[in-house]
């Protein structure tokens, strides 16, 4: 059990792409923890007033709701004010929004590579530095949502790829550059849910049977590890954790 020194009860998070999916169930699980959040979002503002009822009910004015386009760096500075401003305080920053779409090479445009590179990339990075300092008073924590493909790169999604293996770069050397005051990791999730794009039952098949546990992940999965992160891992920093039902060990 993990000791009442590591409490999560009343510290503060950021959580981008905080209204949905993984996102969410992260916000659920920080928020069950006794975690006051920042849930931001760009267009899901329904799911977002949604899901910060659901929280406020539990425990009123313990979640704000934040809109900000991560792909423009005036935005992720100001995101980051307003979130410390919010409580007055700021413990933990979870880079978990992510854009993700094919880009076949030769048919990649300027746009496809700002985008992903924008909001995948860029946007964690100036988040960091923009909560650097009030992270550093409260000796809290970064965790980045990378993806196994990363390592392994996810065929016709070039870009997307990149970027992924850009914020596993980025952790290791946030790692090194805020510590010992901020600890910085990530994790690296496998098959949790289907692309909202779709994909065909064929391919879905095919990464299952080359999956280990031979079954899709759950939202929770990604939650209970950020969860671990930030309340049982004191000396953790700079390493990716692979949640990926065995996925990254086939080749």
């Amino acid at each position: 059990m993990p000791g009442t020194e590591h409490s999560l009860d009343s510290k503060v998070a950021l959580i981008t792409g905080g209204a949905r999916r993984i996102g969410a169930a992260i916000a659920r699980t920080l928020h069950a923890e006794g975690m006051n959040l920042i849930i931001h979002y760009r267009n899901s503002g329904g799911n977002a007033k949604t899901l910060a009822d659901e929280l406020n009910q539990h425990r009123s004015g313990s979640v704000a709701l934040a809109k900000a386009d991560l792909e423009k760096t005036e935005d992720c500075s100001r995101l980051a004010q307003q979130a410390i401003d919010t409580f007055g305080r700021i413990h933990a920053l979870i880079n978990n929004a992510s854009a993700f779409f094919p880009t076949p090479l030769g048919e990649i445009s300027q746009k496809h590579w700002e985008t992903l590179l924008g909001v995948n990339l860029k946007a964690p990075f100036f988040l960091s530095q923009a909560c650097a300092e009030a992270l550093t008073s409260t000796q809290g924590a970064i965790i980045n949502l990378t993806d196994i493909y990363a390592k392994r790169p996810l065929p016709k999604h070039l870009v997307y790829s990149v970027s992924k293996a850009g914020l596993v770069a980025l952790t290791h050397s946030l790692a090194q550059e805020l510590g010992p005051d901020v600890r910085v990791n990530a994790i690296a999730p496998g098959a949790i849910l289907w692309p909202e794009s779709g994909d065909t039952q064929e391919n879905q098949e095919e990464i299952i049977r080359r999956t280990p546990l031979g079954r899709l992940g759950d939202p929770g999965d990604i939650a209970g590890t950020v969860l671990f992160l930030l309340r049982d891992a004191p000396f953790i920093t700079g390493q990716v954790i692979n949640v990926d039902g065995g996925r990254s060990v086939r080749p």
